[in-house]
């Protein structure tokens, strides 16, 4: 997670104000058993009604003023963690759309999903806790023992021991989780691959009647992460218990030890009352450690996931020459290309060559496989030609910006992908700012006019997500 400070910035106030607050309101609770052992050692023991009183308003003022403190420190927090989700959730995603096809297939696209939406709410999760106990746990916890020491010294020793020995549990504990947390992250890949191959291939499996095997395949994936999530929550199971033990064994030998040291005058009854109180904060605050551990090493696999991808470097860089058809220049020309696929047996082309003045029109024809969608592919620079050169205009595409490209070049693909939402809302990912005009002209160029306006709400009619209650020939245009 430390890679990832970077979206702190321009939030460093809320870094600091956030353990900053939560601190004072452990220090006011650190203060509590103190006054609680002067009500009952001073107040009670002399029968002063006036001392009781008082020390009680101060009690209710130090909670009240502990509450303000910490809904303040809790707002800081939240903020906090909001402004570094977004931020990673932003570059995140723009570094996404930078990587290459070859980049992301090799990557896998379920893995990259389940990265810029899970892992990034993971990460914000542990980072909102971290700054809200990583300062107040360890200062309770430790505050108690040092407390301890001061009104005795032997019982101060018995409570170390106790939180040592659950910290060392604890961190035993997050050593294994971590590395498990992984795993768990890898099963929620391979679950949303298979849900995403079973949803765009539905009708394959149907046509080949794949139902049961796919079911099978997804059950196992589903199986899996279930057992990894089962197996690593009762080990996670295991830390609170024990937590509870170390503790409550230091409580036995406190209570044991006190006791005598009352019997024989050495220790006060409120001072014992005290002590007994700090061993109840000492549990509860490392209760708080541990789920936040436990948390902390969830969101640092993920982390660790994001990073990856970060540090991902795109196969393809951007051109630094703007596109434009000169006069005089082939629009498209293909000079000896060849191409394979990352991880491909074998050339999808070999030595191609052709020219394709502006104005022209040229069909590709073949069958499956023989590398009619490839052959746009390179012109678009989804990818780049193994040996010999695509040129736009009279210029190597690889020397083009990509923004330049695309507004020179379009391309419609076979599986034709629509958004959510409305019709003119789709046409103008082509044109942010076009006008009524612009878009009926535009659907009048792809014929497609004739379908827009015999929809009920013509450029405003719905468009469902990926365009289903379109024809594919409709997406298409």
């Amino acid at each position: 997670m430390f890679k990832l400070r970077r979206y702190l910035r321009g939030h460093y106030a809320q870094c600091v104000l956030a353990p900053l607050f939560k601190m004072l309101e452990a220090l006011l609770q650190l203060l509590v058993p103190l006054v609680m052992a002067q009500v009952i050692d001073v107040g009670i023991a002399r029968r002063d009604a006036a001392f009781v009183l008082a020390h009680g308003a101060l009690l209710v003022g130090m909670g009240v003023f502990a509450w303000a403190i910490s809904v303040t420190a809790q707002y800081f927090c939240s903020k906090l963690a909001a402004a570094f989700g977004t931020a990673l959730r932003d570059d995140l995603f723009r570094h996404v759309l930078s990587l290459s096809r070859a980049d992301v297939e090799r990557l896998g696209r379920a893995t990259l999903v389940t990265r810029v939406t899970n892992d990034s709410q993971q990460v914000q999760d542990g980072l909102n806790m971290f700054f809200r106990l990583i300062l107040r746990s360890p200062f309770v916890t430790f505050g108690t023992v040092v407390a301890a020491f001061l009104v005795d010294g032997v019982e101060g020793a018995a409570l170390l021991v106790a939180v040592i020995a659950s910290f060392a549990v604890v961190m035993g504990f997050m050593r294994v989780t971590t590395r498990r947390y992984r795993e768990i992250q890898r099963g929620l890949d391979e679950v949303l691959l298979r849900t995403t191959e079973n949803l765009e291939g539905v009708r394959v499996l149907r046509a080949f009647r794949r139902e049961a095997s796919e079911r099978e395949a997804f059950a196992g994936a589903a199986r899996t992460v279930r057992d990894r999530q089962v197996s690593t929550g009762d080990l996670s199971g295991l830390v609170n218990p024990l937590t509870y033990a170390a503790i409550n064994c230091g409580l036995i030998a406190l209570l044991w030890l006190g006791g005598a040291q009352v019997n024989v005058g050495h220790l006060t009854q409120g001072q014992l009352v005290a002590l007994v109180s700090y061993v109840s904060q000492a549990l509860v605050e490392l209760l708080k450690l541990t789920n936040l551990i436990v948390l902390l090493s969830k969101a640092s696999a993920c982390a660790r996931r994001v990073n990856e991808v970060f540090e991902t470097v795109p196969s393809m860089s951007d051109g630094t020459r703007e596109a434009s058809l000169a006069p005089g220049e082939p629009a498209v020309s293909f000079d000896d290309v060849s191409f394979t696929y990352p991880g491909g047996a074998g050339r999808a082309l070999s030595h191609v060559s052709f020219s394709l003045p502006r104005g022209a029109t040229l069909g590709v024809i073949g069958g499956t496989g023989s590398g009619k969608s490839t052959l746009a592919s390179l012109v678009m620079r989804f990818y780049d030609v193994t040996e010999g050169a695509v040129r736009v205009g009279g210029a190597d595409v690889r020397e083009l910006t990509r923004a330049s490209l695309r507004r020179v070049v379009a391309i419609v693909e076979q599986g034709a992908t629509l958004f959510s939402g409305t019709i003119a809302s789709n046409l103008r990912w082509g044109g942010p700012g076009a006008g009524e005009k612009d878009l009926w002209s535009a659907l009048g160029t792809a014929q497609a006019a004739g379908v827009v306006s015999g929809k009920d709400g013509e450029l405003e009619a719905e468009v469902e997500q990926f365009g289903r209650n379109f024809s594919g020939g409709q997406r298409q245009r």
